[in-house]
């Protein structure tokens, strides 16, 4: 299939997974890579706290304070 039906078929509200590959799929910029930080114990309890009031892991909330900070830097 071009890649114009596939365009066609998806602008019109049809379902085109089918003819996608998604075990290929990549999301552009997404690549993780591990890396150790470490935090005073001072940190990690407020860090937790917030996580606790807000119902998700410390590390959801160190990755969003990070990309926020990133966002206002750029």
């Amino acid at each position: 299939m071009k890649a114009k039906e596939l365009d066609k078929k998806f602008d019109a509200g049809e379902d085109v997974s089918e003819h996608l590959d998604l075990a290929q799929a990549r999301r552009p910029q997404q690549d993780q890579k591990r890396v150790n930080v470490d935090f005073p114990l001072w940190m990690i309890q407020q860090l937790d706290k917030e996580a606790k009031r807000l119902g998700v892991p410390r590390q959801s909330i160190i990755k969003v304070w990070v990309a926020e900070r990133l966002q206002k830097a750029a």
